[in-house]
Parts: structure tokens; sequence; C-alpha cells
């Protein structure tokens, strides 16, 4: 039976490419983006939050299987944006649209975090974002703007594992999990691939037991399977896909 499911970051790269998927699949596919979507909005915004989940009831019928928190920009130049894109817009998206999960009968939710969250970043940071202070960690981020993509997937990680056990998502019967992707060839990482400097940068930082990159269908798979799964017992898990980063750069921890 075909599954009820809004994506955000729905117009392009890993979002686009679970759009594709799931309809493929026959899956009821509601996407959200800036434009080109089903539903335009602005997730570093309150309002374009607020008309997201107004669209979403009205697309949906009050009821969805699935949600991808997807949306996130890397703009090293923009901190204010990332915060309020990458954590506090993926927050609303998983928060705002919960209560159409629990009138799923088999819900599932998945946040898109980054191996980046292995990497040095701003502790204090990600302490203001958990916090929920969304002017506070936009003014921390601006001060000291160079760990904030860091600081959100990180923040995002740690939010997911501390939600996902509580009685309002696990409870009802809404599974929560999130997915960390290592370098992956989308419109937003592609033009880094053509500066030697860049490319030295990323091998430091994303070393990989495989030859190449993968692609955004990759990823979507592993969000697909997580938006479907029929079990019970996955929850609260940050499962990495990054060609074998998180195993080369912490061997030790299981």
């Amino acid at each position: 039976m075909a599954r009820k499911i809004l994506i955000t970051g729905a117009a392009s790269g890993i979002g686009k490419a679970t759009v594709e998927r799931l309809r493929a699949a026959g899956d009821d596919v509601i996407g959200v983006d800036l434009r080109n979507a089903d539903i335009e909005a602005d997730l570093g915004t309150p309002e374009g939050r607020a008309h997201m989940i107004e669209q979403a009831v009205r697309l949906s019928g009050g009821m969805l299987d699935g949600v991808l928190a997807g949306a996130g920009i890397s703009n090293w130049d923009r901190p204010r944006e990332t915060i309020a894109i990458n954590f506090f817009g993926a927050i609303a998206t998983l928060e705002g649209l919960r209560p159409m999960l629990a009138k799923s009968s088999r819900a599932r939710a998945v946040g898109i975090c980054s191996t980046s969250l292995m990497l040095p970043g701003n502790a204090e940071v990600v302490e203001t974002l958990l916090a929920g202070d969304e002017n506070a960690a936009m003014d921390q981020a601006a001060a000291a703007p160079a760990t904030t993509y860091f600081d959100t997937k990180r923040a995002l990680a740690l939010w997911i594992r501390r939600m996902a056990q509580r009685p309002e998502w696990a409870g009802a019967g809404i599974l929560l999990n999130g997915v960390g992707p290592g370098v992956i060839a989308t419109p937003m990482t592609v033009p880094l691939f053509s500066q030697p400097e860049m490319i030295d940068a990323l091998a430091r930082s994303n070393p990989m037991a495989v030859t190449d990159y993968a692609g955004p269908d990759e990823v979507a798979e592993l969000i697909g399977f997580l938006l479907g799964f029929e079990n019970h017992y996955l929850l609260g898990q940050i499962i990495f896909i990054d060609g074998g980063t998180d195993a080369i750069m912490r061997p030790d921890m299981v």
C-alpha cells in the first residue's frame, strides 16, 4: 500500500533522489523546498515553517506515514542561515509534523545529519542549539562561523538520539532515526571537486576506504529503507553512509 511521505530539501541532491525513488515505488510524496516543489517554503524563517506545516496538513489530509527533514545548506559565509535552516528548520519539520505522523499505524521519521559531526566544533553553539535559543545560536555562529555547519549537524544528531526514545516519539509508534552521509556528489559539493585544495581537505576530513564518492541515489536507498521498514525496534540511530569514514576516524567506537 502506498505510503504518504513528506520530504524537505526535495528539489535537489539527496532530497530529490529520495523523492524520485519513493515515487517510483508508488508512494505519495509531498516535496518541500524554496522553489520547484509541492510546497514552496523558506524553512529558515518562522513564517516559512508555519506555511510548510499548514500546507502539509492541507495536502496530506492531516496524516503522514513518513517525514524526511532533508533541507540544508553548507555555505560557510552564511552562518545565521545555516543555523536557521539546518537545525531549527529540521526541528520545526520533525516536531511540527509529528501530530500527523502519530495518526499513522507505521510512522517513520528521518533527519539528515553528516559525518562532519565527528569534526572539532563549537560546544557552546551546540549547547545553545539544543536549548532552542535560535537568536543566541545565530549570534554565536556569526562571531565564530568556521564550524557552524558541523555544529548544526552534531546538534541535530544529538536531538534525534534524545527525542527518539521519548513517549511522544517511540511511545506513540513514531520511529525516529538519522543518516550521516559522508561526501556525496550533489550540486552542493560537486563545485568543490574542481578545486585541488578542497580535494586535499576532503581527503583529510573524510578519509574513505572506497575509491569513489557516492551519488545521492545511494543515500536515498538508505533513507527509503528507514522510511518504510516494518519492524518496531530500530530507533534513535545515526547510520553513517560514508565509504568507511566513521570506521577510519573512530575505529575504537562501537
